[in-house]
């Protein structure tokens, strides 16, 4: 949906640069190609790290539950490590092997 939404402000862009500016076609098809790359590159941005927080989150949701995970070689759970919402990090419990260790959501499996 927001793929539409882009296509249609880059066709008013076109629209509003046709009737009121003085450029030739060329110019207006340069910028307005420039316009919609930009727009598009925008969503497909956003696309992926909308799907990169729901991966984090998901494995943020396992740990919850309890399940053990692979993260950049090191098996994190709950008797290891305690969660960190604010930065989405597992930090290693003092009492624990894992020590003074810190590992980032986003490295888990």
């Amino acid at each position: 949906m927001a793929y539409i939404y882009g296509v249609v402000v880059v066709a008013l862009f076109f629209g509003v640069m046709h009737f009121f500016t003085a450029l030739n076609f060329k110019e207006k098809a340069a910028a307005t190609l420039i316009t919609l790359l930009f727009v598009m590159g925008a969503l497909y941005y956003n696309a992926v790290q909308d799907k990169d927080a729901a991966y984090v989150r998901d494995v943020m949701l396992r740990f919850n539950q309890g399940q053990s995970l692979d993260c950049a070689g090191e098996e994190v759970n709950r008797t290891n490590y305690t969660l960190s919402v604010g930065t989405q990090t597992f930090i290693g419990r003092k009492e624990s092997s894992a020590s003074g260790k810190m590992v980032v959501a986003s490295d888990c499996k």
